[in-house]
């Protein structure tokens, strides 16, 4: 069992609520909170989320912004007092959303995808780095994420990313 990781756009201030932790508790805290949103406002690449963080930063956990941020980059809001919702909650300020979304549609997959070295990565820890398929999983899933991101920024939308227990 891994992790999982699936995003939420929502405005940067929800039922005039402006603070990120408020707003995590009031959209996370609801069990079915993925269904309460619009399909185009949710993206879940499960298990693949470390991988990708990979081929965009070469590390497993860390990384340069933008690029970190696609992923790992963020606020954990767990620390801020949101730890009763049962999963890490990170929150990308819109004008981080905007750098990313910019980094995305100006670095295609095919830029990124010589990263791709599973033995380099199962080195480097990434979770599921033997079974990912660069092709079927991660070309799709970057596609996915940048439309996500470029939405969220056209919108002028922040991004919540929650990290869940997979399977």
């Amino acid at each position: 069992m891994g992790l999982a990781m699936t995003y939420l756009r929502v405005p940067p201030t929800l039922e005039g609520e402006p603070d990120p932790s408020r707003i995590a508790r009031l959209v996370f805290g609801i069990a079915d909170w993925r269904r309460r949103h619009p399909a185009e406002q949710v993206v879940d690449l499960g298990a693949a989320w470390q991988a990708l963080h990979y081929l965009l930063t070469g590390d497993a956990w860390e990384g340069r912004a933008p690029a970190a941020d696609v992923v790992c980059g963020g606020r954990l809001l767990t620390e801020d007092g949101a730890a009763e919702l049962g999963m890490d909650v990170i929150y990308l300020a819109p004008e981080r959303v905007a750098a990313a979304a910019e980094h995305l549609t100006g670095t295609p997959f095919e830029t990124i995808a010589g990263r791709f070295d599973p033995a380099a990565m199962a080195a480097a820890e990434v979770q599921d780095a033997a079974g990912m398929d660069r092709d079927r999983v991660l070309a799709p899933a970057y596609a996915r994420i940048t439309a996500f991101f470029t939405a969220a920024a056209a919108d002028r939308q922040a991004v919540y990313k929650v990290m869940t227990q997979d399977g």
